[in-house]
């Protein structure tokens, strides 16, 4: 007969059913214990010591146990919650967790839900007090196993790098690395593009201007990339130039924040230079002064600026997002930002003009007044060429000959049909937001590369068949680096992108305050600088995030709006006489 489990709820008695959990970070056969022979062991302790044969079994084949990441582990906490189950069996308890802070919660979780956790390897089932303590002991040294094996691979690398051998990980621009002979020698090609680089950065003392003709000369990176400001400085910093190997600088690899000096391993002629250390100290001179001229009174900001129309502007030549950055301030104390094309900056092909706060805050916010005026009148408009008058009302909007006609009957649809409704506050559009497929293709590579790091330590770590310690770590260095390298691609797509969202009811909420403060709605114009002057950057940020989706420039003019509910609009302007 088979075992029974109370139920949590009822007090009632109720049948044993089996959640099994089976895991292997490789396909090796991890301590000897194999998918099939686990789960052929975990079946028959169900049927001959728990007495069911009632049981499911969740399997994740060449997932890690750091972290909880793994689809049928989720799957199977799922169904836990929803009370399908009333014990959770492993082989092993690391099986299921290597973390302490991960197995912990999930224990916690299991109490609450009167679910037993039972693990066959090490005989123990937490339904009784000495299981419990000897769960949370063999957690403990789990926890201490690991990091000190993390330790000692550190060590061993420091120790390699001390002795020149290199750790793997992206050959520097400009080299190339034969691994037989594990050393490196100048690659013509691009070393003739690095040559180039450091006389045009001697020459402008710009990296921005640097990029730039890089671009224009039709260079790419290894990747096919565009240089960028960032990538020009990284290969100026760098001692690699000189023939110096450094190792253990960053506190986290291809980060700001630097070790003490003390840590750092330098190797010195550990290949071939590319520039003397008499030209290469010269060029860090120029690049400290530069730094502390950015940097000096006056100019520097204590305050991080709050860029109102940030991450909303768009480039209609090239498709690039607009960076913010301060521009000038005014008599007044009013420090409005200024906008230009990302794209401008790394090269000529783009030619977008700048535009700033007050352009863009002057003709949004009147255009919306004058919806909300419409709205407000809107049994008196009974064409879609009254509404345009009503909407380009103002001098704000003299140099524009029509919007869009398609846009036009949009709005004009929009307001007759629901009147009594804010206009920016319409049936959203069910179509899913467009993720840029860059930054899906680069997640989707994160996801591979950490998961092929997991399998690498587990191989190394828990195999009788693991790789060698050198493999190890030449290959560990790589990943590592392969990883930092998304991570900074996928932050710099992300920045360019950045999207703020409020739901609708946050939205309602500041429009309105805002709207019914600055009582907008009895005005027929409002002087966006003498409103900016009177609230903060962050609350005009909000209302015009709340409310617009994105801004299409086209030579210093607003081309094409389009609102979070979907609504676009697009202007056409006048020809200027004699064109």
């Amino acid at each position: 007969m088979a075992y029974k489990a109370k139920a949590p709820d009822s007090g009632a008695e109720k049948d044993i059913r089996v959640a099994i959990y089976v895991r292997v970070s490789t396909v090796y056969q991890i301590d000897k214990d194999s998918l099939p022979m686990m789960k052929q062991d975990l079946t028959a302790y169900c049927k001959y010591v728990l007495n069911t044969e009632d049981y499911e079994i969740f399997e994740d084949a060449g997932y890690s146990g750091k972290n909880t990441a793994r689809p049928a582990y989720q799957k199977m906490m799922a169904q836990i919650r929803q009370g399908n189950f009333t014990h959770l069996l492993v082989w092993k308890i690391d099986r299921i967790s290597r973390n302490l802070l991960d197995f912990a919660e999930m224990y916690q979780e299991l109490k609450k839900l009167d679910v037993t956790f039972v693990s066959k390897n090490e005989q123990f089932d937490t339904s009784t007090a000495i299981g419990e303590a000897m769960l949370k002991i063999i957690l403990v040294f789990a926890e201490l196993e690991r990091n000190m094996t993390s330790e000692r691979v550190t060590a061993t690398m420091i120790n390699r790098a001390s002795n020149g051998v290199w750790n793997g990980g992206r050959v520097p621009y400009g080299y190339s690395y034969d691994k037989d002979t594990q050393t490196f020698s100048l690659d013509p090609n691009e070393n003739s593009i690095y040559n180039l680089l450091v006389e045009t950065y001697e020459t402008s003392k710009s990296v921005v201007y640097t990029s730039r003709k890089l671009n224009d000369l039709g260079y790419r990176s290894r990747y096919g990339n565009l240089w960028s400001p960032i990538a020009v400085w990284t290969i100026l910093r760098s001692p690699w130039y000189k023939g110096i190997y450094r190792y253990n600088y960053y506190k986290i690899p291809g980060r700001a924040a630097v070790k003490d000096e003390s840590e750092w391993v330098v190797v010195e002629n550990h290949h071939p230079a590319s520039i003397t250390p008499e030209r290469f100290d010269k060029i860090q001179e120029t690049l400290d002064r530069n730094a502390r001229f950015r940097n000096a009174p006056g100019r520097k900001i204590t305050k991080k600026t709050t860029h109102v129309f940030a991450g909303l502007v768009l480039c209609a030549d090239c498709g690039s997002a607009f960076t913010a950055s301060p521009g000038k301030r005014h008599v007044s104390g009013y420090h409005p930002s200024k906008y230009g094309c990302s794209n401008a900056r790394k090269t000529s092909a783009c030619h977008a003009k700048y535009t700033s706060d007050v352009v863009l805050g002057e003709f949004l916010l009147n255009y919306i007044l004058n919806i909300l005026n419409a709205q407000k009148n809107v049994d008196e408009i009974s064409s879609t060429e009254e509404l345009q008058s009503r909407l380009l009302c103002g001098s704000t909007f003299s140099s524009i000959d029509h919007v869009k006609q398609d846009d036009l009957d949009s709005l004009f649809t929009q307001l007759k049909s629901r009147p009594e409704k804010d206009p920016f506050t319409a049936v959203r559009s069910k179509t899913k937001p467009k993720v840029d497929p860059e930054l899906k293709r680069m997640m989707n590579d994160l996801k591979k590369q950490r998961r092929a790091l997991d399998r690498l330590n587990d191989l190394y770590l828990y195999s009788e068949n693991s790789i060698s310690e050198r493999e190890y770590l030449v290959r560990k260095q790589q990943i590592t680096d392969c990883i930092q390298e998304i991570n900074d691609t996928i932050e710099a797509i992300a920045k360019e992108n950045h999207e703020q969202s409020i739901d609708d009811n946050e939205f309602i909420k500041q429009a309105s305050t805002f709207i019914l403060n600055q009582k907008l709605a009895d005005r027929q114009y409002v002087c966006y600088t003498k409103l900016a002057e009177t609230l903060s950057p962050e609350t005009l940020k909000a209302f015009f995030s709340s409310i617009i989706d994105s801004i299409i420039m086209r030579a210093g003019k607003i081309e094409t709006v389009i609102f979070r509910n979907g609504l676009s609009q697009t202007f056409i302007y006048k020809e200027k006489p004699g064109k």
